[in-house]
């Protein structure tokens, strides 16, 4: 490499990371949002970085989709621009000091409110490093300047579809997806045998006609009634829809406890006529309880179980 030749990659360098700076803390509005102090953000724990948007997410790409196909291409100069002028620097050495670097931008945007500290961001920005990196040792091989520049590019792109498919894959393999609804009354009771109280039948509540779909539960002779499940320790999401029927006097409570943990807890007796749904997120649990009081009716009770792609096979 010429003298000249080093002082324009250096200039092109120099220029390119001002613009990035720039970008990262001063556009999109950033010195407005720093005004305004809505206090410092910090995301430690990464959630999401290997998703990218597909081919037709690409067609009608939104914001969410340009920042997260962008956290990645447009750091992909720096693996070609940094080890072409210093020719020496190792794969690792190289990463060390741009992670380093993104950290400190990272901390500085946070610091100043100007945005976030993301390691989503910095975990993307670091492949886009690494995919530079890989595509400058790829494409430099000779001494022909403008073969060099043309190999690299291509790499650049082969490189990043590799890596575009390689996200898609593990984000698929990796992501939770919600299973089909399961009613409560197909599963056992604590006991073994098949659940009871679970008749269905249609009321109003607060005007609203309601048919239930899956099943009903009730305390019989308005008392009390106990109602217990094995979960089997699955995570899940429990769904519950409840209420005092317009003919009958607003009064009683319900319980829902799994493995002696209060869930959620309602009593009427305050309230009018209304119908009140909930969902509970469960990560783990073996027994479910049931207790219901009073002229409160329970309906369509049951839960959506969270799986990954490699047991999804096994549970159908």
């Amino acid at each position: 490499m010429t003298a000249q030749q080093r002082k324009i990659i250096l200039t092109i360098t120099v220029t390119y990371t001002i613009l990035i700076l720039y970008f990262m803390l001063l556009a999109f509005g950033r010195a407005d949002n720093a005004s305004r102090g809505t206090g410092y953000t910090f995301i430690f724990m990464p959630e999401d970085f290997f998703r990218l948007p597909g081919l037709s997410d690409l067609l009608r790409p939104t914001l969410i989709d340009i920042v997260s196909f962008g956290n990645i291409a447009a750091f992909i100069p720096f693996g070609i621009l940094i080890p072409w002028l210093y020719r020496r620097i190792g794969f690792m050495r190289f990463m060390a000091l741009f992670v380093l670097s993104i950290l400190v931008v990272e901390t500085v945007q946070a610091l100043t409110l100007l945005g976030s500290f993301d390691m989503n961001d910095v975990i993307q920005n670091s492949v886009g490093a690494a995919i530079g990196f890989g595509a400058y040792k790829l494409g430099f091989r000779t001494r022909h300047f403008w073969r060099n520049i043309a190999i690299t590019g291509l790499s650049a792109v082969v490189l990043m579809i590799v890596v575009w498919g390689t996200f898609g894959l593990v984000d698929k393999v990796f992501a939770k997806e919600m299973g089909p609804f399961v009613a409560l009354n197909d599963l056992r009771d604590g006991t073994g045998n098949p659940s009871t109280g679970t008749g269905r039948y249609n009321f109003i509540i607060g005007g609203e006609h309601i048919e239930p779909q899956y099943n009903v539960y009730r305390a019989e002779d308005n008392d009390r009634e106990t109602y217990s499940y094995q979960l089997g320790n699955k995570e899940l999401y429990l769904y519950f829809n409840y209420g005092v029927p317009d003919e009958e006097d607003v009064h009683g409570s319900l319980s829902v406890t799994v493995d002696g943990e209060e869930l959620l807890s309602a009593s009427v007796g305050d309230q009018r006529h209304e119908l009140n749904m909930s969902s509970i997120y469960l990560e783990r649990g073996h027994e479910l309880t049931i207790i219901i009081k009073g002229n409160v009716k329970l309906w369509d009770v049951g839960f959506r179980e969270m799986s990954y792609s490699w047991n999804r096979g096994e549970e159908s």
